[in-house]
């Protein structure tokens, strides 16, 4: 696999790399925001593991120009944990958000989660949810309108997911954030109407399905 490695701290550049190599990915370190870019464009990335304050580009202005462009997983290093920090990360595309300090062996969990739940299966195991030119293929993470691969988030499909497997059930955002988040996420309501906002921009003429329940939470409905 391939991993573009965004720190501008030589030490903790070269950790990263010397670490994941070791468990056998292929590395490209890169120490601003430009050579990024450059890097990402020139090679096959699949996970960006990205430092937010980086010279020349910043990491918010990288993530978003890579997530405008591909659904590549986003790690996001930053030593600022506040928690609007943290949804403006998720809202610009970000997979994930871990906060330095941090041990490069929950950085490795933390990607091997992520892999497990974006692994494209066999044909055949494939499970498939439509609603008209909309298909969620369950297994593979992936979502397709009209025969294009949408670039969603983890979170953002996990999200669809939980809607569109029931339609018409109202989920609160208590529960969205309990089963995609997890019970131990520390924050407010508002990582899911970030999270729900840009699908909907990537959902186009279906993001009116996706409805608003005022003061309760979301649901999936065709219906007018």
């Amino acid at each position: 696999m391939n991993v573009l490695v965004v720190e501008d701290d030589k030490k903790m550049n070269d950790i990263l790399c010397d670490y994941l190599e070791t468990e056998g990915y292929q590395i490209y370190p890169a120490k601003d925001g430009v050579e990024a870019l450059t890097i990402f464009d020139r090679e096959d990335i699949e996970l960006v593991i990205l430092d937010i304050m980086i010279p020349k580009l910043d990491g918010w202005s990288v993530c978003r120009r890579i997530r405008q462009k591909s659904d590549a997983l986003i790690i996001i290093l930053s030593a600022r944990g506040e928690e609007d920090d943290k949804l403006l990360g998720y809202e610009l595309g970000a997979d994930e958000y871990m906060t330095k300090p941090f041990s490069p062996k929950v950085l490795l969990a933390c990607i091997l989660a992520l892999l497990k739940r974006s692994r494209v299966p066999s044909e055949k195991s494939e499970t498939v949810i439509r609603h008209e030119e909309l298909a969620l293929h369950k297994e593979a993470y992936r979502v397709t309108l009209s025969g294009v691969t949408l670039p969603l988030t983890v979170k953002e499909y996990e999200l669809l997911l939980r809607l569109m497997e029931h339609p018409r059930k109202v989920f609160r955002r208590e529960t969205l954030i309990n089963d995609i988040w997890g019970y131990d996420y520390y924050g407010d309501g508002r990582v899911v109407d970030t999270n729900i906002k840009t699908l909907r921009k990537k959902l186009g003429h279906y993001s009116n399905y996706i409805k608003t329940v005022i003061g309760v939470g979301y649901k999936f409905d065709s219906e007018n």
